[in-house]
Protein backbone atom coordinates (compact mmCIF):
# COMPACT_ATOMS: atom_id res chain seq x y z
CA UNK A 1 0.00 0.00 0.00
CA UNK A 2 2.77 2.08 0.78
CA UNK A 3 4.27 1.51 -2.58
CA UNK A 4 0.85 2.33 -3.80
CA UNK A 5 1.08 6.13 -2.45
CA UNK A 6 4.61 6.41 -3.39
CA UNK A 7 3.62 5.79 -7.08
CA UNK A 8 0.22 8.02 -7.15
CA UNK A 9 2.41 10.83 -5.28
CA UNK A 10 5.36 11.14 -7.03
CA UNK A 11 3.53 11.88 -10.34
CA UNK A 12 1.28 14.57 -8.37
CA UNK A 13 4.37 16.58 -6.97
CA UNK A 14 6.09 16.70 -10.06
CA UNK A 15 3.33 17.94 -12.30
CA UNK A 16 2.90 20.91 -9.36
CA UNK A 17 6.21 21.21 -8.85
CA UNK A 18 6.68 21.98 -12.90
CA UNK A 19 3.61 24.15 -12.70
CA UNK A 20 5.40 26.90 -9.97
CA UNK A 21 8.43 26.15 -12.15
CA UNK A 22 6.25 27.86 -14.92
CA UNK A 23 3.99 30.35 -12.73
CA UNK A 24 7.37 31.69 -11.88
CA UNK A 25 9.02 31.82 -15.12
CA UNK A 26 10.33 35.06 -16.65
CA UNK A 27 8.11 36.89 -19.40
CA UNK A 28 8.78 36.02 -22.81
CA UNK A 29 10.83 38.55 -24.38
CA UNK A 30 10.02 41.31 -27.06
CA UNK A 31 9.83 40.32 -30.67
CA UNK A 32 11.30 43.35 -32.89
CA UNK A 33 8.93 44.98 -34.94
CA UNK A 34 8.66 44.14 -38.28
CA UNK A 35 7.06 45.14 -41.85
CA UNK A 36 4.77 42.29 -41.10
CA UNK A 37 3.38 43.91 -37.93
CA UNK A 38 -0.67 44.63 -38.09
CA UNK A 39 -2.35 46.72 -35.75
CA UNK A 40 -4.86 44.62 -33.57
CA UNK A 41 -7.65 47.35 -33.92
CA UNK A 42 -6.95 49.21 -37.13
CA UNK A 43 -5.70 46.41 -39.34
CA UNK A 44 -3.00 48.65 -40.64
CA UNK A 45 0.63 48.31 -41.06
CA UNK A 46 2.07 49.17 -37.30
CA UNK A 47 5.41 50.75 -39.12
CA UNK A 48 2.60 52.74 -41.33
CA UNK A 49 2.19 55.21 -38.01
CA UNK A 50 3.82 57.64 -36.23
CA UNK A 51 4.56 57.66 -32.16
CA UNK A 52 5.16 54.43 -29.85
CA UNK A 53 4.02 51.00 -30.20
CA UNK A 54 2.67 47.97 -28.41
CA UNK A 55 3.10 44.32 -28.45
CA UNK A 56 1.15 41.89 -26.21
CA UNK A 57 2.47 38.52 -25.78
CA UNK A 58 -0.41 35.55 -25.50
CA UNK A 59 -0.13 32.26 -24.38
CA UNK A 60 -2.55 30.81 -26.95
CA UNK A 61 -0.81 32.79 -29.96
CA UNK A 62 3.10 32.14 -31.63
CA UNK A 63 2.99 35.60 -32.63
CA UNK A 64 2.49 38.89 -30.97
CA UNK A 65 -0.44 41.19 -31.16
CA UNK A 66 0.84 44.27 -32.26
CA UNK A 67 -0.63 47.95 -31.58
CA UNK A 68 -0.26 50.92 -33.66
CA UNK A 69 -0.26 53.11 -30.23
CA UNK A 70 0.87 52.06 -26.78
CA UNK A 71 -2.36 53.48 -25.81
CA UNK A 72 -4.11 50.89 -27.68
CA UNK A 73 -2.13 48.11 -25.58
CA UNK A 74 -2.94 49.57 -22.52
CA UNK A 75 -6.44 49.41 -23.69
CA UNK A 76 -6.33 45.87 -25.19
CA UNK A 77 -5.47 44.95 -21.07
CA UNK A 78 -8.83 46.73 -20.12
CA UNK A 79 -11.49 45.51 -22.47
CA UNK A 80 -12.97 42.19 -21.07
CA UNK A 81 -13.79 40.60 -24.47
CA UNK A 82 -10.17 40.72 -24.81
CA UNK A 83 -8.07 37.20 -24.22
CA UNK A 84 -6.85 37.14 -20.72
CA UNK A 85 -3.93 34.58 -21.21
CA UNK A 86 -1.64 37.40 -21.57
CA UNK A 87 2.12 36.48 -20.83
CA UNK A 88 4.11 40.20 -21.34
CA UNK A 89 3.12 43.54 -22.22
CA UNK A 90 5.44 45.60 -24.05
CA UNK A 91 5.58 49.20 -25.51
CA UNK A 92 8.13 51.33 -27.07
CA UNK A 93 10.92 53.15 -24.90
CA UNK A 94 10.96 56.48 -26.48
CA UNK A 95 14.10 57.67 -24.41
CA UNK A 96 16.40 55.34 -27.04
CA UNK A 97 13.58 55.97 -30.28
CA UNK A 98 15.27 57.85 -33.33
CA UNK A 99 12.25 60.13 -33.23
CA UNK A 100 8.33 60.22 -33.11
CA UNK A 101 8.08 59.37 -36.48
CA UNK A 102 11.20 56.41 -36.21
CA UNK A 103 10.02 55.09 -32.61
CA UNK A 104 12.39 51.89 -33.29
CA UNK A 105 11.66 48.05 -33.78
CA UNK A 106 13.77 46.70 -30.88
CA UNK A 107 13.74 49.14 -28.03
CA UNK A 108 10.59 48.06 -26.12
CA UNK A 109 10.16 48.14 -21.94
CA UNK A 110 7.83 45.76 -20.18
CA UNK A 111 4.50 48.13 -19.65
CA UNK A 112 4.75 47.50 -15.75
CA UNK A 113 8.07 49.07 -15.65
CA UNK A 114 7.48 52.24 -17.84
CA UNK A 115 6.72 55.44 -16.96
CA UNK A 116 4.39 56.88 -19.03
CA UNK A 117 3.36 60.79 -20.13
CA UNK A 118 0.22 61.35 -20.42
CA UNK A 119 -1.95 64.85 -22.11
CA UNK A 120 0.94 65.75 -24.23
CA UNK A 121 0.86 67.37 -26.92
CA UNK A 122 1.83 64.82 -29.47
CA UNK A 123 -0.94 62.36 -30.61
CA UNK A 124 -0.22 58.61 -31.44
CA UNK A 125 -0.29 56.43 -34.06
CA UNK A 126 -3.71 56.79 -34.91
CA UNK A 127 -4.37 60.48 -34.09
CA UNK A 128 -5.33 60.05 -30.48
CA UNK A 129 -4.09 60.66 -27.39
CA UNK A 130 -1.00 58.78 -26.40
CA UNK A 131 0.40 57.58 -23.38
CA UNK A 132 4.02 57.82 -24.22
CA UNK A 133 5.99 55.42 -22.64
CA UNK A 134 9.53 55.26 -21.32
CA UNK A 135 12.28 53.34 -19.62
CA UNK A 136 13.41 56.01 -17.52
CA UNK A 137 11.58 58.57 -15.44
CA UNK A 138 14.21 61.37 -15.99
CA UNK A 139 13.59 60.64 -19.84
CA UNK A 140 9.54 61.17 -19.42
CA UNK A 141 10.37 64.15 -17.52
CA UNK A 142 12.40 65.86 -20.44
CA UNK A 143 9.73 64.99 -23.01
CA UNK A 144 7.22 66.91 -20.78
CA UNK A 145 9.21 69.97 -20.15
CA UNK A 146 9.41 69.72 -24.04
CA UNK A 147 5.74 69.08 -25.10
CA UNK A 148 3.93 69.14 -22.04
CA UNK A 149 1.58 66.70 -19.65
CA UNK A 150 2.19 64.56 -17.11
CA UNK A 151 4.13 61.94 -15.93
CA UNK A 152 2.58 58.96 -14.68
CA UNK A 153 2.70 55.23 -13.96
CA UNK A 154 0.52 52.44 -15.81
CA UNK A 155 -2.04 52.02 -11.94
CA UNK A 156 -2.27 56.07 -12.45
CA UNK A 157 -3.35 55.91 -16.36
CA UNK A 158 -6.89 56.86 -16.09
CA UNK A 159 -9.19 53.97 -18.22
CA UNK A 160 -10.81 56.92 -19.51
CA UNK A 161 -7.78 58.32 -20.77
CA UNK A 162 -7.48 54.92 -23.00
CA UNK A 163 -10.98 53.97 -23.22
CA UNK A 164 -12.94 57.09 -23.56
CA UNK A 165 -15.27 55.66 -20.35
CA UNK A 166 -15.29 57.39 -16.79
CA UNK A 167 -12.31 58.23 -15.13
CA UNK A 168 -10.54 55.14 -12.98
CA UNK A 169 -7.02 54.51 -13.05
CA UNK A 170 -5.55 51.26 -14.90
CA UNK A 171 -5.02 48.74 -11.88
CA UNK A 172 -0.98 47.24 -12.59
CA UNK A 173 -2.55 43.87 -12.11
CA UNK A 174 -4.74 44.52 -15.94
CA UNK A 175 -2.09 45.04 -17.88
CA UNK A 176 0.28 42.19 -15.80
CA UNK A 177 0.89 39.20 -17.36
CA UNK A 178 -1.12 36.28 -15.57
CA UNK A 179 2.36 35.33 -14.36
CA UNK A 180 2.66 38.21 -11.95
CA UNK A 181 5.20 39.94 -14.06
Amino acid sequence: MRRFALLVAVPIVLALAACNEQAAAPPPPPQALTADAMGHYCGMNVLEHPGPKGQIILASRIDPVWFSAARDAVAFTLMPDEPRDIRAVYVSDMARAESWDAPGATNWVEVSKAWFVVDSRLRGGMGAPETVPFGERSAADAFVEKNGGRVVRLAEIPHDYVLGGPAEPVRASDATTAHGH
